[in-house]
């Protein structure tokens, strides 16, 4: 076991680009490794419960195999209205496929958890910590409205609210203030883009705003989100220039956020198993210091 628990992990989400850092939450549970927090939203979120569950199957499969089940998603499923991604089944509807393991979830006590998702109707940004997630079934519906990508997914609700993914919510994308806010001064982040990667400006914004006439401020949240998502990475690599965060930024990114092959997913999850277990000492030295 490798006591980390004065230490914060944050999962930057970004579609199935996720299976890059799947190794690393394969990892931390074949470890034991205790983070203090951990915190992620749209496909972070998803890495966040699988991590608090202890299920490194469900963590790998989940953003590899998992894709090529007939239900998942693709252009018919988008042209049926379920979503390029079909969230309900995703989230909502795979447990006897995934199961998701409540008793260890719920057992697991010395993590705090932070998801974060978008509210359709408002643009609030509204946070599920350990103390909300009281059943498997909430669970699965929380990451899905964490999860929900504007027009590409149908809206999930939850008591009649709609919401959509968490990246346009205050964070942009990357929970380091939220971590910050938790009280803790140590973190260990898992980036979906390049250490260069600048989120460019909404040039269009008034297209943006035509696109969602009947939920505007969805718009707003993603006219808002580049400075957002930037000033967030900006706040990490400060962090990491002082020596308090260790991060991992991929190297060998080989998918995009919406890649269904399960070839080359599984490809993409052994670039990044192969980086992780290249900085893996680094982070154990971090992590005990």
């Amino acid at each position: 076991m490798i006591d980390a628990t004065d230490t914060a992990l944050v999962v930057e989400g970004g579609g199935m680009r996720n299976s890059y850092t799947a190794p690393a939450i394969v990892r931390f549970i074949e470890e034991d490794v205790r983070f203090g927090w951990v915190g992620g939203v749209s496909a972070g979120a998803a890495h966040t419960v699988n991590y608090v569950s202890r299920d490194a199957h469900r963590a790998r499969e989940s953003f590899t195999n998992f894709v090529a089940h007939e239900k998942f998603g693709g252009w018919m499923s988008l042209a049926r209205g379920t979503g390029y991604f079909n969230a309900e089944f995703i989230y909502e509807g795979s447990n006897d496929i995934l199961p998701f393991d409540w008793e260890t979830f719920d057992a697991n006590r010395d993590t705090e958890v932070h998801i974060e998702a978008v509210r359709a109707d408002t643009g609030h940004t509204v946070t599920w910590n350990r103390k909300d997630l009281l059943s498997t079934e909430l669970i699965g519906q929380v990451t899905r409205a964490s999860s929900t990508l504007p027009k590409v997914m149908p809206m999930g609700s939850i008591d009649g609210i709609p919401y959509v993914d968490g990246a346009l919510g205050i964070s942009g994308g990357l929970l380091i203030d939220a971590a910050l806010n938790a009280g803790f001064s140590k973190f260990l982040v898992l980036a979906t883009k390049e250490r260069d990667y600048v989120r460019p400006a909404n040039t269009r914004p008034m297209a943006t705003r035509r696109l969602f006439t009947k939920h505007p401020a969805v718009a707003e949240a993603l006219i808002a989100r580049p400075p957002r998502y930037n000033a967030s990475k900006d706040k990490i690599l400060q962090l990491e220039k002082e020596g308090r965060a260790k991060v991992l930024f991929p190297e060998h990114m080989s998918v995009d956020a919406s890649e269904r092959n399960v070839t080359k997913l599984n490809a993409n999850y052994l670039l990044g198993k192969a980086q992780m277990e290249r900085e893996w000492n680094g982070w154990v030295e971090f992590l005990s210091a």
